[in-house]
């Protein structure tokens, strides 16, 4: 072998050397996956059972949030706002992986993780026109109202509790903040129901180790009760609230009738946030135009949600238990009569 074979062989290895570099950065050819049209392929019943809500209420959010979430421009097989929509509600409703999410739709999981957090956002800013207290002397009166309806109960416009919603271990030196009573990670959230189980407020930034008095200590409805902004209204809680003359809990021993009347979101905690508080506005959404219940969906496993025994906030003085005490001889006469 010459030395012009030696060479020939040098740069034989060297293009095939090169070649092999160059296959490897080469771009995989581009594909577009075909997107299902769910809005128009299911029936009413399965378009419920899959996404939670009727369509006329899907059609009735997205006329709401449709230019916050839409393209600027058709170019690049840009995904319309309806699939975006549907997409984020099958998420809500499954809690699936995104790579799932998006093969449902038929687009990539990296896709999905951006639409869900666009849409999200979307729902979530729509608060102000969903989810409120009542203010004018009218909405206070008519709660009033309709609570009384139930049990006869005078002056209550609310109910108040506090739900854990599971959450992924969110790391770092504040982690166990997250860990509740139950030994599992979540947001404490506070919500407010008024008698038609319609959310009246929301807090949902506490990790699931704080105390439910805490949360409404440092709430802006307990600015609000305490500077009257209710009148004489009245909300009720359990056990683990602080009694004073604007929330009323119950009797730790009552002692006479009248006394005795998950797999968690797989997502970043400010998302998770947005998450909690879309879903209790599309929950109001369902009951202002009242939906039924969704039929039960074959694919979803939902867990039986933990039991948390109220924790005992901290006794009250006595100044605190004048409207119960009001509360108490209301009773008594209705029992007496």
């Amino acid at each position: 072998m010459d030395i012009f074979d030696e060479i020939d062989d040098l740069a034989i290895e060297e293009e095939a050397l090169s070649n092999e570099y160059m296959n490897r950065l080469e771009r995989k050819e581009r594909t577009v996956r075909s997107r299902p049209d769910h809005f128009n392929m299911w029936n009413s019943k399965d378009f419920h059972r899959r996404f939670r809500l009727m369509k006329e209420s899907v059609q009735d959010l997205l006329s709401l949030i449709e230019d916050k979430i839409k393209h600027k421009t058709q170019r690049n097989q840009c995904i319309p706002p309806m699939l975006q929509l549907l997409i984020t509600l099958r998420f809500y409703a499954t809690g699936s992986f995104y790579i799932t999410v998006g093969d449902f739709g038929g687009i990539h999981s990296s896709t999905i993780c951006c639409i869900i957090k666009k849409v999200t956002e979307a729902i979530a800013s729509l608060r102000p026109m969903f989810i409120t207290l009542p203010r004018s002397d009218e909405d206070i009166r008519k709660s009033q109202e309709e609570f009384y309806k139930i049990a006869r109960f005078p002056r209550v416009i609310s109910a108040i509790d506090g739900t854990h919603i599971r959450v992924q271990s969110p790391g770092g030196n504040t982690a166990e903040e997250f860990r509740n009573r139950k030994d599992f990670f979540s947001f404490n959230v506070q919500a407010i129901c008024s008698a038609e189980l319609i959310f009246q407020d929301i807090v949902a930034r506490w990790p699931g180790s704080t105390h439910d008095s805490m949360i409404f200590s440092n709430s802006s409805v307990k600015f609000h009760c305490d500077n009257q902004a209710f009148g004489n209204g009245i909300i009720l809680g359990d056990s683990g609230y602080e009694q004073t003359n604007y929330l009323l809990i119950p009797f730790q021993n009552p002692n006479t009738p009248a006394q005795m009347l998950s797999i968690g979101l797989r997502c970043r905690l400010p998302l998770a946030q947005d998450i909690i508080v879309a879903c209790a506005i599309l929950h109001n959404l369902a009951r202002k135009k009242n939906e039924d219940e969704p039929p039960e969906d074959p694919e979803v496993d939902v867990p039986p949600q933990p039991i948390f025994p109220p924790s005992i906030a901290n006794p009250t003085s006595a100044e605190r238990l004048q409207t119960r005490n009001i509360m108490l001889s209301y009773f008594q006469s209705l029992i007496n009569t």
